[in-house]
């Protein structure tokens, strides 16, 4: 049985909700399974069988703070990935965008051989993303340079593209 864990983190976008299960191989022994921000679409929630451990999140929020300090445009976490097939392709895509540019949906589909009629399904795949700030998904924009679609709002993303220099001329 796998125990599942969790921990907060004070960061310039609100309270981080981390969750986590224990593992083997993981530095501090947890995988991250979800990263959120307060009121996020689809965000995670403190279940009554969660087990509160700061501790075990230690090289997970050194890096979050890193981040959120500009000294770390890479993390190295382990986390548990859970989607679908497709799901999977997008989020491993994700993680390609370089710190300080972003990408379109578009991209996205090219990136990963899909049609580009499939933007919209590469966008609620983008929205599905339970690692935020970690799986960079902050980091894809509307093919006009606008600002859309973030599960922890726009002005989130907008801050984010900020700290990395990456905020595109179109609001």
């Amino acid at each position: 049985m796998t125990t599942t864990l969790y921990s907060t983190f004070d960061s310039p976008l609100g309270e981080l909700l981390l969750v986590g299960e224990e593992s083997a191989t993981a530095q501090g022994g947890t995988a991250l399974a979800s990263l959120s921000v307060p009121g996020q679409k689809r965000g995670a929630t403190v279940q009554d069988d969660w087990t509160y451990d700061p501790a075990a999140f230690a090289d997970i929020t050194d890096q979050l703070r890193a981040y959120f300090d500009g000294r770390l445009t890479r993390f190295t976490i382990e986390y548990v990935t859970r989607g679908t097939d497709f799901q999977q392709r997008v989020w491993k895509s994700l993680e390609t965008i370089p710190y300080g540019t972003t990408t379109t949906y578009g991209g996205i589909a090219a990136d990963i051989g899909a049609v580009r009629g499939a933007v919209r399904a590469i966008g609620t795949a983008i929205g599905a993303n339970p690692l935020l700030v970690v799986r960079p998904c902050h980091r894809v924009i509307g093919a006009d340079g606008s600002l859309t679609g973030y599960a922890g709002g726009l002005a989130r993303k907008r801050q984010l593209l900020g700290l990395e220099g990456a905020v595109p001329d179109a609001a």
